[in-house]
This record gives structure tokens, sequence and C-alpha cells, in this order.
């Protein structure tokens, strides 16, 4: 694993770095040093710069869009232009993703996103299933969930922070828009949990709340009409648990997915239950739902306020879980902005545009 970048001796107003902290040989010095809006760092390993750069040089773009600077590459250097601080920053993103290279990790637009938003915290720690051994990760900087499928890196503060308080508190909230990651975040950790037998199944649940159309109008039995309303938290589970597994442990009861209204009456142990959409809950269904916590246990509530379906006049339960719980300790709360949208960047601006509007 490399140390940080070093700095090269050189002209004043250029900062040259080598990805390796190994001296360049004289030569190399630039020409352009005067302009005083540049700076170099340099890579050993022309093979692993390639995969950097990516296709088209594609990952070099977002980084120049993302962070506002241009990057132009000669030979095993990158050239970076821009602003001083930016230019830092673009130096420390490329130093990050080449150490995540050289560990045999792959380097994609999400992974790069997450580096820009971050910042440079030195190398990844190797990720661990248990709760302990995550917490004593946490410590260090970076944070990864792992699963059967892939490592889950939080990609922003609010994300990191959250995976933190879902390995530290029984009860967790995770309040924010669209888009911010609380659902997949969790289920991720569910799994992780699940696969170091720190719990014996996952339970995930939806209020099927119809948005506009009714049950009863839609074809087929009860899974059939249910089953769309709990398709994104399918989707999660798909993305980190190979298709047959997932199938067999769905067959086994391990793992559930199910509506709200089939939570009463039961008593959840020793599982990882995840309540999503939890805004479309009622206040005596979010009592119901979180009075279900059995013995070795964690449960996760996320939702977003700004998207209540409920009947107008009706209070929603996540509203009313904040302002009852919000004091009790081990119970943590979360929460999310537009800053945290993790899909699409116009995302972002039409959640902004909405905030705006109110």
């Amino acid at each position: 694993m490399p140390g940080p970048l070093h700095p090269i001796p050189g002209p004043l107003r250029t900062e040259r770095y080598l990805a390796n902290g190994a001296l360049p040989p004289a030569e190399l010095a630039d020409k352009d040093a005067a302009s005083g809006t540049e700076s170099f760092v340099e890579f050993s390993d022309n093979r692993l710069l390639i995969d950097l750069c990516g296709e088209y040089d594609r990952n070099l773009a977002q980084i120049e869009q993302q962070l506002e600077v241009q990057i132009v590459r000669r030979g095993n250097r990158l050239t970076v232009m821009g602003e001083r601080l930016a230019r830092t920053r673009a130096i420390e993103v490329l130093g990050q993703l080449y150490a995540r290279l050289e560990d045999g990790r792959d380097v994609e637009p999400g992974i790069i996103d997450g580096e820009i938003r971050m910042g440079g915290s030195g190398p990844l720690p190797a990720a661990l299933g248990a709760a302990a051994e995550q917490m004593e990760l946490f410590q260090g900087g970076k944070v990864e969930i792992k699963t059967r499928k892939k490592l889950i890196e939080p990609r922003t503060e609010a994300q990191k922070a959250y995976v933190r308080s879902l390995f530290e508190n029984e009860l967790a909230f995770g309040i924010g828009p669209a888009g911010t990651g609380k659902t997949y975040l969790a289920v991720a950790a569910g799994v992780s949990m699940f696969i170091s037998g720190e719990v014996d199944r996952i339970v995930l649940s939806r209020p099927a709340v119809e948005a506009g159309e009714k049950l009863g109008y839609l074809p087929g039995d009860m899974k059939e009409k249910v089953d769309p309303y709990m398709q994104p938290l399918y989707d999660a589970l798909n993305d980190f648990l190979p298709g047959k597994q997932a199938a067999k442990l769905m067959e086994e009861k391990r793992i559930e997915i199910a509506p709200l209204a089939f939570m009463r009456g039961r008593t959840l142990s020793n599982a990882f239950v995840v309540l999503d959409e939890a805004q479309n809950a009622t206040a005596m269904q979010m009592k119901m739902f979180l009075t279900r916590l059995g013995e070795g246990s964690r449960m996760v509530i996320t939702g977003d306020r700004t998207q209540v379906d409920l009947p107008r006049g009706q209070t929603s339960g996540l509203a009313d879980a904040e302002r009852l719980l919000s004091n009790i300790p081990s119970i943590s709360f979360n929460y999310f902005t537009s800053a945290d949208v993790v899909r699409h960047p116009l995302v972002a601006k039409i959640i902004e545009a909405y905030e705006r509007d109110v």
C-alpha cells in the first residue's frame, strides 16, 4: 500500500507529486512552472494509470467536472490545472483511487464520487462483518460494509455517520430525501450482520400505502398486489446477495419482505429489521412496529418527511416518533439533505427546487 502523496522539490509556484513518494529525475522539471496554476502527479504503473483514467479518460472527466479543474495526461504524469485548493483536492482523489487499484479494487463513477465527497483519508481498511469489528474500523476513517456480492462504501459524511449508527445503536432512524442511500445502506448493514452471524434473519417491511391507485384494482392475489410496493426492497437485497441464495433464504423465511400490516402480533428476536418509507406509517402503526423489537435485534426506520401519502389530516408515524423518541439514549436520528443525494446529479437539483418552493 503506498504512503500519502509527497511533494517533489521544484519551482516554487508549481506543486509536483509522486504517487509512491519517490523523487523524480532532475530532467522532469516542468517548463511551465512560472504559471503557478499547475500541479503534477506521477504514477509508477502505467497499467494501473490506464484504469485510473478510465475508458476514453472518463474518470478524469468526472473529476474535472466535479472539482472544476483540468487534467492532462502525458506519459505517466497527470497535470492538474485550476485553483490551488481544487488542484490539491484533485491530487488527493487521484492518489486514493490509485491506491484502490493497487489493492485490486475497481474504480467506477460511484467510487469516484464518494472519494470526492469524503476526502482523502488514507488507505481503506479491510471490511469485516461483525458489528464489533466494524466499529473498530470506524475509528480510522473509511467505512466499508461487506456483503456477498460487493463492498459498500458510504459516499458522504452523513452516510458515514448513518452507517456508524447502524452498528452502534439497536434502533436507528435515517431521515431525508430520496436518493440519499437510507434504505440501501440499511439493507447492506443487515446483510453484513446476517453473514457474520450477528443476527439470524432479516426482516424488511414497508407500508402498502396507495399513492393515487387502489390496491383492489390491481390484478392477482394479495401477494401479487403487494409485491410492487416491496420491489425496492427486493432490488436492494439482490444487490448484496446472489439471486439463488436470496431466493433460498426467503423460502426458508430467514429473509422476510412483508407489508407493515403483517407485523402486528409478532416479536422479532435476533433479527435485523428495516421499516422503509416510514413517513407513510400512521402513529399507531409506528408504535406497533417499534414494539416488535425483541432480544438480540436491531431496527432501522427510514423515511422522507416530504413524501407523505397518508390521507389529509392524518399524522405521520415518522414525525410522531421523532417528537417522542429523540431524547432516548441508544436511539439515533441521522438526517440527510440534497447534498447527500447519490443518484443522478439532477435529482439533487430537483429536490433543492422543491425545497425552495415550500
